[in-house]
C-alpha cells in the first residue's frame, strides 16, 4: 500500500510550511479587518472618520449624466484608493444601488489622485495608494428613462477603511446624491490623469476592480473579436497553477473513459462543462448586478477560509484518508475503486470546483474581455463570461466528442492510485497558497480548524463502507459537528478582535514620551507563540468595555511583541521582576511604579487595575503608588 491513511503527514507538511510566515502580525490586528482607533487627547467616533456627500448631473448634448461622491477624511487618517492592489490594505469600493434605476456606464475616477509610496514595514514592496483630507470620485451613469432628474435620488454605499496607526472598517456607508446644476461635475475626459508609480497606467485607466477601463463610445474592437479573446482566455485558464490539481484529477477520468461508448463519454464531459458554466454565469451575475470583478470573491475572508477547508478536505480524500461521497469524484481507496465509472454528479461538481479554483488566476486576453463588460449591459456581460466558460471547457468537450484522443494514456491500473496521491500533495500546496491569501491574524484559527477537519475526515473515512447506515450517519454527524464546533471555537477565541485597542509598538522611548504627556500607559507583553497571551487579548483586553475606558480617559496602549528576540523587551520584563509572559503593566499618570497583571486575566481584572491606576476620571491617585501585582508571580526564566 502506497499511503495508509496518512493524516499526520499532510497536517505536518501544512503546518511546517507556514512556520516561515512573517511573525508578529497576529496580535497587531491587520488593517484589513478593523480595529480600535484613537487620536491622542480626543475620542473620535467611527462615523466621524469619513463623511460622504454626493451629487449628480443630468445628461447633456455633449456628455453623459455624472455622479460625484466626495469623502471628507478626518485629520490624521487616510483611506485607500479604489485601485489599491491586493495583498495590502482594503481598497475602497463604491456601489450604486440598483433600486434607484441608475446604471453606472464607466469607471470611477479620483480627484485628486491618491498619494503613493512604497511600503517598507507591513507590506514590504507594495505600492500603497492613499487619500488624505478630501477626495471626489466621478463616474458616468445612465439615468432611468421617464423619470424627472429633479425628483430622482441616486443612492449607494461605500466600503472603506480609515487608517492611522491602526484601521477601522467602515462598510456599507450610505450616500444619497441629489441633482446638481448642469456642468457642475466635470466629464471624465477633462480630468487630470494621475500617473502611477513606475510609469504604469494612470488611475483613470483602471476600474475599481483593477481591469482596464474603456468608455463605451471609445471601443473600436468588435464584440465577436472580444468573444474570441474571452474564449481563448478561458482556454488558457486550464494551464494556470490554480487549477492544475483538479485537471490532474480529470486526467484520471479520461483514462477511465478510454474505450467507453462515445455517447456516454460525451455526456460525462457535458456534465463537467455544465459545472464550469454555472459558476461563470454566477460570476456574470455578480459582475452585472453587484459590481464584482474577476477574482473579487477572494477578497472575502469567509470565502477564502471556506475554500481552504474545501481544498484541504479534497486533498485528504486524494491521500486516502476518506472518500468524497460522489461517484467518481476522487476515486476510492484502491486502484480497483478508481476504475469505477465516473458519475454525472461527480463530473458536474468537478466542473464547479475547477472554476472556483481558477478565479484567483488571470491570464492573457481575460483583462480586455472582462474590462469590456464594465461598460456594457448585462446581456453582453453574460455573453463574455459564457465565452470564457466555453473556452475553459472546450478541451473536455473535444475529448468527449473524440474519445480516441486519450488512447495515448496508460490503461487504468495501479498507476492511477499513485497519480491521485501525488495530486493530493499538489492540493496541499494549493492549501498553503490559499492560506497565504488570508490575513495573518487568522492563521492560528484556520490551522486549528484544519486539524478539526482532518479529524472529521479520519472519523468518516474510518467507517467501513459495509457498516450499518446508523454507524455511517453517526460518523458523518459526529465528524462534521466536531469540525464545525472546533472551527467556531477557534475563530471565537483565537481570531483577531473586532474591537482592538489603538495599539502602538512598545519602546522605552514611547513609554517615556507618553508618561511625559501625563498619560496613563498600558503595556501588554505578548508573543505569537503564547496561547495564554492570545486568550487574554481576545477575552480581556481587546473588548468594548476596555476600549471605551481607554479612549474616554486618554490611556495609551503599547504592545510589546516578544515573538522574536528583542533585548529591549527582555530587559523591561526583567526590570519588572519577570522573564515570563503574559504580563500586563499599567503605569498610572505621574507615576513610575506600575500595576502588574500576570498570567490569565479577566476583563474585570483589567478594568479594576485601570481604576486603581486612576485611569478612570475621578479615581486619580493622590500619592506615588507602589507596584501592585495581580496574579501569581512566576520565577525568572520560566514562560507561559
Amino acid at each position: 500500500m502506497l499511503l495508509n491513511r496518512p493524516l499526520a503527514t499532510p497536517l505536518f507538511l501544512l503546518a511546517a510550511s507556514l512556520l516561515a510566515a512573517p511573525a508578529g502580525a497576529q496580535v497587531k490586528f491587520d488593517p484589513n479587518f478593523g480595529g480600535g482607533f484613537s487620536i491622542p487627547g480626543a475620542a473620535v467616533n467611527d462615523a466621524d472618520l469619513v463623511k460622504l456627500s454626493a451629487r449628480f448631473t443630468a445628461a447633456t448634448a455633449d456628455q453623459p449624466a455624472m455622479v460625484a461622491v466626495t469623502a471628507d477624511v478626518a485629520d490624521g487618517y487616510h483611506i485607500s484608493s479604489l485601485t489599491q492592489a491586493p495583498g495590502g490594505p482594503q481598497k475602497t469600493v463604491l456601489r450604486l444601488d440598483a433600486s434607484s434605476g441608475v446604471r453606472q456606464i464607466g469607471a470611477w475616477v479620483a480627484d485628486p489622485a491618491p498619494k503613493t509610496h512604497i511600503d517598507t514595514e507591513i507590506w514590504e514592496g507594495l505600492t500603497l495608494e492613499e487619500h488624505y483630507g478630501q477626495v471626489t470620485w466621478r463616474a458616468p451613469v445612465e439615468l432611468p428613462a421617464g423619470v424627472d432628474p429633479a425628483v430622482l435620488a441616486v443612492t449607494g454605499s461605500a466600503d472603506m477603511q480609515a487608517c492611522q496607526d491602526s484601521c477601522v472598517s467602515l462598510d456599507g456607508v450610505a450616500f444619497a446624491a441629489r441633482l446638481a446644476p448642469p456642468g457642475s461635475i466635470p466629464p471624465i475626459a477633462s480630468q487630470a490623469q494621475p500617473a502611477a508609480p513606475g510609469g504604469g497606467p494612470s488611475a483613470a485607466d483602471l476600474t475599481a476592480s483593477g481591469a482596464p477601463f474603456m468608455e463605451a463610445e471609445s471601443v473600436t474592437t468588435s464584440l465577436p473579436v472580444l468573444l474570441g479573446a474571452a474564449f481563448l482566455g478561458g482556454l488558457i485558464l486550464n494551464l494556470m497553477p490554480c487549477v492544475l490539481p483538479v485537471i490532474g484529477l480529470k486526467v484520471l477520468s479520461f483514462a477511465e473513459q478510454a474505450g467507453h461508448d462515445r455517447g456516454k463519454v460525451l455526456a460525462m464531459n457535458l456534465a463537467y462543462t455544465a459545472g464550469i458554466l454555472i459558476v461563470f454565469m454566477l460570476l456574470a451575475a455578480l459582475a452585472a448586478f453587484a459590481s464584482y470583478g474577476w477574482g473579487e470573491l477572494y477578497t472575502i475572508t469567509e470565502f477564502k477560509v471556506g475554500m481552504v477547508v474545501l481544498v484541504f478536505a479534497m486533498a485528504l480524500s486524494f491521500l486516502g484518508v476518506w472518500e468524497i461521497p460522489l461517484p467518481g469524484f476522487a476515486g476510492g481507496k484502491g486502484a480497483n475503486d478508481l476504475q469505477q465509472q465516473e458519475g454525472y454528479l461527480g463530473a458536474f461538481f468537478k466542473g464547479i470546483f475547477t472554476t472556483i479554483l481558477a478565479t484567483p488566476c488571470s491570464g492573457p486576453f481575460l483583462g480586455s474581455a472582462i474590462g469590456y463588460t464594465l461598460t456594457q449591459p448585462p446581456a453582453i456581460t453574460f455573453m463574455i463570461f459564457a465565452a470564457i466558460g466555453l473556452g475553459m471547457s472546450s478541451p473536455y468537450l473535444l475529448i468527449g466528442a473524440f474519445p480516441d484522443l486519450v488512447k495515448a494514456l496508460p490503461k487504468p491500473g495501479a498507476w492511477m492510485e499513485t497519480f491521485k496521491q501525488l495530486m493530493g500533495f499538489v492540493l496541499m500546496a494549493t492549501v498553503v497558497y490559499l492560506i497565504s491569501t488570508v490575513s495573518s491574524d487568522y492563521y492560528l484559527p484556520v490551522l486549528a480548524t484544519l486539524v478539526a477537519v482532518g479529524f472529521a475526515c479520519w472519523w468518516i473515512g474510518g467507517t467501513p463502507i459495509t457498516a450499518e447506515p446508523s454507524k455511517k450517519t453517526t460518523a458523518w454527524l459526529g465528524g462534521v459537528g466536531t469540525a464545525v464546533l472546533a472551527g467556531w471555537l477557534a475563530f471565537s477565541y483565537l481570531g483577531p478582535s473586532e474591537h482592538g485597542l489603538p495599539w502602538r509598538d512598545y519602546s522605552q522611548s514611547a513609554l517615556n514620551a507618553a508618561q511625559a504627556e501625563g498619560k496613563t500607559v498600558l503595556v501588554e507583553f505578548t508573543a505569537d507563540w503564547c496561547l495564554t497571551c492570545k486568550l487574554n487579548l481576545k477575552r480581556a483586553i481587546n473588548t468594548d468595555r476596555v476600549r471605551e475606558v481607554v479612549e474616554a480617559n486618554d490611556v495609551q496602549p503599547l504592545l510589546a511583541d516578544w515573538t522574536d528576540k528583542n533585548d529591549e523587551i527582555k530587559a523591561k520584563l526583567e526590570s519588572l521582576g519577570s522573564r515570563s509572559i503574559p504580563l500586563l503593566a499599567i503605569y498610572p499618570a505621574g507615576s513610575t511604579q506600575p500595576i502588574i497583571l500576570r498570567d490569565l486575566i479577566s476583563e474585570d481584572d483589567l478594568l479594576t487595575a485601570l481604576a486603581q491606576a486612576g485611569a478612570v476620571r475621578g479615581n486619580e491617585p493622590s500619592v506615588e503608588m507602589p507596584t501592585i501585582e495581580i496574579g501569581e508571580a512566576t520565577p525568572a526564566g520560566t514562560f507561559r
